[in-house]
C-alpha cells in the first residue's frame, strides 16, 4: 500500500529549504509525496512594498512574480521526484496590509484575518490526500505567513504523525533566531534526518531552482552551495507523534 506524505509550505520554497532532503527520501522510498503551498496568488498591479519586493529582486513590474515562483516550485518538485506540487490561491503577507520588511517579522495585524481561511483550506486538503504524515513549519524566524499556518493548522490538526521542520534559512541568519511559537514544539522530541548522497543531491537542485530567490537569501548560487554544505547533510525537525514503521526501519535517526 502507497503511502502519502503531506509537505504544508507557507511560501514557495519553504518545504524545499527546509525539508528537501527529506521529502527526496520518502519519494525514493516510494512514498507518494504532496507538496502544498499555501501563499501563491498572484496579485494584478502590486504596489507599494509588494511591488518593491519585486523590483528588489530585479524583476520589471509588469512580470507575474507568482506565476514566476510557481514555475520555480514545479521544477523543484520535479528534482526532487515529487508529483506535481499544489498551489493554494492565498496572497502573500505584503498583499494583506503588511507594509516593510520589519512588519513581516513582528505581531500579526489585528486585520489580518486570514487564518479561518487557512484552517478550513488544511481540513480539505487534509481530506483529499489522506496522508500518513504530514510536514510542518516551527515558524523559526517568526515571519507572519509562517505563523499563521502553524497556528491554522495547528486548529485544523488531525490525528497524525508530524514532523515540525525548522525553517531554513532562518535558522542560520542569526544566533538566536526568533521563535515565537517556540513553546508548541517544546515537549515534542528532536527528529534527525539524515541525507543519503542522492538526497543531498536532489535537494541541491530542487533549491536551485528558486532562481529568483538565491540573490536575496545565499547571494548567489555559491552562497547557497556553501550553506547546504554546511549543514553537513542533515535536516532537523521536532516529531509528535510517532514515525510510521517502516521510517523507523529505514534509518531515520
Amino acid at each position: 500500500m502507497t503511502r502519502t506524505a503531506l509537505a504544508i509550505s507557507p511560501h514557495l520554497d519553504d518545504a524545499v529549504f527546509s525539508a528537501g532532503g527529506t521529502l527526496a527520501r520518502l519519494a525514493a522510498q516510494d512514498w507518494q509525496v504532496v507538496m502544498a503551498t499555501v501563499f501563491t496568488a498572484s496579485v494584478a498591479n502590486p504596489g507599494g512594498f509588494a511591488l518593491a519586493c519585486q523590483l528588489d529582486k530585479g524583476l520589471a513590474p509588469e512580470i507575474d512574480y507568482m506565476a514566476l515562483r510557481r514555475d520555480e516550485d514545479r521544477a523543484a518538485g520535479r528534482a526532487l521526484g515529487i508529483e506535481e506540487p499544489l498551489h493554494l490561491p492565498f496572497r502573500e503577507a505584503p498583499h494583506r496590509g503588511y507594509a516593510s520588511a520589519p512588519e513581516l517579522f513582528a505581531e500579526l495585524r489585528p486585520d489580518d484575518r486570514i487564518g479561518a481561511n487557512l484552517a478550513d483550506a488544511f481540513e480539505r486538503l487534509v481530506a483529499d490526500t489522506g496522508p500518513d504524515l504530514i510536514l510542518a513549519p516551527q515558524a523559526v524566524g517568526g515571519h507572519v505567513d509562517h505563523v499563521q499556518v502553524v497556528r491554522a493548522f495547528r486548529g485544523a490538526q488531525p490525528p497524525l504523525p508530524v514532523l515540525w521542520w525548522r525553517d531554513f534559512p532562518y535558522t542560520v541568519r542569526t544566533a538566536e533566531p526568533r521563535e515565537p511559537l517556540r513553546p508548541l514544539f517544546a515537549t515534542f522530541p528532536e527528529q534527525v534526518v539524515r541525507l543519503d548522497a542522492e538526497a543531498g543531491r536532489c535537494k541541491a537542485e530542487a533549491c536551485a531552482a528558486y532562481a529568483s530567490q538565491i540573490g536575496f537569501q545565499f547571494g548567489g548560487p555559491e552562497g547557497l552551495r556553501a550553506r547546504l554544505a554546511a549543514e553537513d547533510g542533515v535536516e532537523r525537525f521536532r516529531l509528535q507523534g510517532r514515525l510510521p514503521p517502516d521510517l523507523r526501519d529505514a534509518g531515520f535517526a
